[in-house]
Formats: C-alpha cells, sequence, structure tokens
C-alpha cells in the first residue's frame, strides 16, 4: 500500500489539470491518481479510486462544482480544496463551498494562470497535506441561505448591560476550517454582545464576502474593520486578507489599527499580531477564542492573554477540521475552558450573564 496522499484533480481546463497534476507528482509524499474534466466523470473516478483529497474547480460543465460538492459532502464526505477564481463572484462561490464543507481554497488568477499557479505551487500542496489530514463531517442539514436569520439561541435585549458590553472585547482566531467555526460562534451573539474582534487567515479579495455573508445571518453588524474607527459593542470587525490587524486605546476607547506590516508566522493576517494587541490594551475585560486551523500562529499571544487576565475559550479537538492552533494554545497553558464548537457561544454568554449580574449588584 502506497503512504502517499492520492489526489484526483477536477478541473474543466486541461492547462490546469497538467500544471497541478506536475505539481502534486513533483512531492514525495502524494500523487495525482487521476483527473477529471468534469463533476460527473469525476463521480465515477472517486467511486473507483477512493482518493485521500480532491482538488475541485467552480465553474464546469454538466454540473456546477457547488452543486457538485454539495452532493458530495452529503453522501460521501471527504477533503475537497477548492481552486477558485480571484473576484468578487469567485470569492462568493468560495464561501459557499466553504460552507458546504470544503477543507480549503486556493485563489488562482483570472490571467496568466499557468505562471499564477506555479508560484502557488508551495500553497497548494501545503493545503493538500492539510486537507488530507481534516477531519470531515457529513453535512446532515443544508446552509441557511443568504439573507435569512439563522436561528439561534439569543439573549434577550436587557441580558447583557450597555456599561459591560463597552467595557469587554472578545478576540477570535482562526485558520483552516474557521470560517463555519466563527459564523457558529457569531451566530449565537445578541444584537448588544460586546465588540468581536476576529483574525481568519484569508488572502485578500476574500474578506469583503465573508464579512457580508456573516452580517447577513448575524444579529451584531460584522463588517471588515478598516483602519482607526473605533470598535463598538453590537459589531464584529475581521481582519481584512492582506492586512495585520490589531487593536489600540484611544482614551476609553478600542480602536482598529489595520496595516501593511509585514507577515507574523508566516501569516498576514496573523492571529499572534491581534491577541498580543487584546493582551496590552484590554487585559482582563477580554475573551479569548481559538478556533480549527494549521500550524501554531496565536497560540503564544494567546498565553500573553490569559497572564493578563483574559478568559479563554479553546475548541475541543472531536470538533475541529484541524486541531492544530487549537493544540498549540491549550501546550502553551492559554486555555481556560476546551469545549466543542457548539458549546463555546454558550458558555461564552453564560459568563457573560454572570458578568453583568455582578455589575447590576455593584450599582
Amino acid at each position: 500500500m502506497s503512504s502517499k496522499i492520492r489526489v484526483v484533480v477536477v478541473d474543466d481546463s486541461a492547462l490546469v489539470r497538467s500544471l497541478l497534476t506536475e505539481i502534486i507528482n513533483r512531492q514525495p509524499d502524494m500523487e495525482c491518481i487521476g483527473t477529471a474534466n468534469d463533476p460527473l466523470i469525476a463521480r465515477e473516478m472517486i467511486r473507483e479510486l477512493n482518493p485521500d483529497v480532491i482538488t475541485l474547480d467552480v465553474e464546469m460543465p454538466r454540473m456546477d462544482g457547488i452543486d457538485f460538492l454539495g452532493r458530495l459532502m452529503r453522501l460521501r464526505p471527504m477533503p475537497v480544496l477548492m481552486i477558485s477564481t480571484l473576484t468578487e463572484r469567485g470569492a462568493e462561490v468560495t464561501m459557499r463551498a466553504l460552507e458546504l464543507g470544503a477543507v480549503d481554497f486556493v485563489a488562482k488568477p483570472r490571467i496568466g494562470v499557468a505562471n499564477g499557479l506555479t508560484q502557488l505551487a508551495t500553497e497548494i500542496v501545503e493545503k493538500i497535506r492539510i486537507a488530507a489530514k481534516a477531519h470531515v463531517h457529513r453535512m446532515v442539514r443544508p446552509p441557511v441561505p443568504t439573507g435569512t436569520q439563522a436561528s439561534a439561541p439569543v439573549l434577550s435585549s436587557t441580558a447583557l448591560l450597555g456599561r459591560l458590553s463597552t467595557e469587554k472585547l472578545i478576540a477570535i482566531g482562526a485558520s483552516t476550517g474557521g470560517t463555519e467555526a466563527i459564523k457558529e460562534v457569531l451566530i449565537q451573539m445578541p444584537a448588544d454582545a460586546p465588540a468581536i474582534i476576529i483574525t481568519q487567515h484569508m488572502p485578500p479579495g476574500f474578506t469583503t464576502s465573508f464579512a457580508a455573508r456573516l452580517n447577513s445571518l448575524c444579529q451584531i453588524t460584522v463588517k471588515e474593520a478598516v483602519h482607526g474607527e473605533r470598535i463598538l459593542p453590537g459589531h464584529a470587525y475581521i481582519a481584512p486578507g492582506g492586512k495585520q490587524f490589531a487593536i489600540s486605546r484611544s482614551g476609553a476607547n478600542y480602536v482598529a489599527v489595520v496595516n501593511d506590516d509585514p507577515p507574523v508566522n508566516r501569516h498576514k493576517p496573523s492571529v499572534e499580531v491581534l491577541f498580543k494587541s487584546v493582551a496590552q490594551h484590554v487585559g482582563r475585560n477580554a475573551f479569548g477564542i481559538m478556533l480549527t486551523g494549521m500550524g501554531a500562529d496565536g497560540a503564544a499571544a494567546m498565553r500573553q492573554m490569559k497572564d493578563a487576565g483574559s478568559y479563554n475559550y479553546v475548541q475541543d479537538e472531536a470538533s475541529c477540521i484541524v486541531f492544530g492552533m487549537p493544540r498549540e494554545a491549550i501546550a502553551h497553558g492559554a486555555a481556560d475552558e476546551v469545549l466543542p464548537l457548539g458549546k463555546i457561544g454558550e458558555a461564552l454568554l453564560g459568563r457573560l450573564r454572570s458578568a453583568g449580574g455582578e455589575v447590576r449588584h455593584r450599582i
């Protein structure tokens, strides 16, 4: 039996199939065992070859890649790496693919595809390796359509005090699998929740669609962070792709810092950058949440947050797509509670309710 990662490439472009095959077969730990130019051919190939990972284009003949992905994740869930076009439309479709269960994506350029994919070779093979180890779950219910409110337990508007919401701040870090994990936390947040700041590893051009998607589902307002803006309760701010995001203070207010500083831990945006700023400027008024993701980005800074007085939640292994970042946070002693994804929002709201009661009692 081969120990190599066995990959099937699904793309309607012969050039892209050839390039991806070459990139994969150059790696000592993986091999392309088949290619297909449309999903119907791919379906039979998957049945026969039982690959470890498939790469999937979005726009293909006979069956749209998203339709195929939805059927695949319901009937035969497996690791899928999307090959997306770097356009506004491509970003929206990619968010849909991640919602349906794709592990991750690579954004190919609209022009100069051959040169672009060659430059992306390291990223492609790294994400295939991550996908091969990912915990993929069967999709048991269709995602909530855009423009509708998700059903989630919500606190009444009086459950959190305005004063408390102004003082507290929630910081979230995530990577592979994080888009859906973040959604699961945010849809539980009431309209008067404390301000939430988020770093999700994501390239330029995709966080706008990600924020818009979340904003359509949540009671809080979700947006990309803008340099210099005040961080307000009832809002969630997402680090723009390709930028670093942190916070600072201006008097009693938290303020967004968005800049073009270099990558940290190879990431831009980096969870480490955001969490360090929270440790410095928020201290015991912070709550930290570390969600699914590969690597160790943010683990050391989350420990700094804990040392400064924050209360931290870490996603457990069973509910993670990739347990790397949560595992490292636990190893650094940064976790106060390790919980399944579905329990994190509930636990956080319970702690905020208790804190609100303490404030009322003091007043």
